[in-house]
């Protein structure tokens, strides 16, 4: 069964959200938000490297139903909307506040 490219890209983000947050995440024993930014950044990276590997020059356009756009950005978009609810809540069982607030007292 082959999948049409928005499904492929698709499939490949999911799969490295699901390592990360299955796997990689819950491995790590003092996991921070820095922490994780960093090993978000390299499977970002990663996506754009599979889908590039895929798609770069083929011309094909994507569908992110309002519009359309090329492989980039249709990666990227993507795995930030897959992601986000993941992210918040992974942080919010770990206890972790990816937005602290400043401390006010020290004005």
């Amino acid at each position: 069964m082959l999948l049409n490219p928005e499904a492929q890209i698709i499939a490949i983000n999911a799969g490295l959200l699901l390592l990360a947050y299955g796997v990689i995440y819950p491995s790590i024993r003092e996991i921070s938000i820095g922490t994780m930014v960093a090993i978000d950044a390299v499977l970002s990276v990663l996506s754009l490297v599979i889908a590039g590997w895929l798609y770069w020059g083929a011309g094909i356009r994507f569908s992110l139903l309002l519009f359309s756009t090329n492989w980039v950005v249709f990666s990227i978009l993507t795995m930030a909307v897959m992601e986000m609810p993941l992210f918040r809540w992974f942080c919010h069982e770990r206890g972790l506040d990816p937005f602290p607030a400043e401390d006010d007292d020290d004005r």
